[in-house]
């Protein structure tokens, strides 16, 4: 694995800059685990049943990041990236994807979603959750998507183990 260049959260910071920084770190995590591996080792799959992937995890958080930022407060019928129907685990079949396509994907959501965010007034800017039927405040948004990523990043450093046994950070 490539060195880490992830910046640490601040230490004491205000709500929004802690939030901010631990979402970032999370992104860049994720990416971190991918680093360095071909398109082949991404899609290398974890023990069966199961059809998880690197990049599987990256399409997966891909939607993520347009289902709780584009979606609650831009526009509520954004489709999916990789679904028509909100099927959240249609983005795990990266068996024909590449780096190129999923990474970029990802990395438009995180840009759109960073927007988002930077432009709020305040974390209690309220958008309207489709899949809730309620509203949600950006600091529910930021929350929820710091635990997605904190639990993906677990299965990632499993499945990285097990592609070439890098392990840690």
């Amino acid at each position: 694995m490539t060195t880490d260049d992830r910046t640490a959260p601040p230490h004491a910071g205000s709500e929004r800059e802690t939030l901010r920084a631990f979402l970032d770190y999370h992104r860049a995590t994720l990416a971190m685990k991918c680093a360095g591996l071909t398109d082949e080792e991404l899609r290398q799959q974890s023990m069966p049943p199961s059809t998880l992937s690197l990049l599987g995890l990256v399409r997966h958080l891909a939607e993520v990041e347009r289902a709780w930022f584009r979606r609650v407060f831009e526009d509520n019928e954004a489709p999916l990236v990789w679904s028509r129907t909100i099927d959240f685990q249609a983005a795990y079949d990266a068996s024909r994807s590449t780096r190129s396509e999923a990474f970029a994907a990802w990395e438009a959501e995180v840009e759109n979603s960073r927007r988002i965010e930077r432009e709020a007034a305040s974390l209690d800017l309220t958008g309207h959750q489709p899949r809730w039927g309620t509203a949600v405040s950006l600091r529910m948004a930021l929350v929820h998507v710091l635990l997605e990523y904190g639990r993906h990043n677990g299965h990632a450093d499993l499945l990285r183990e097990g592609v070439d046994g890098v392990t840690g950070a």
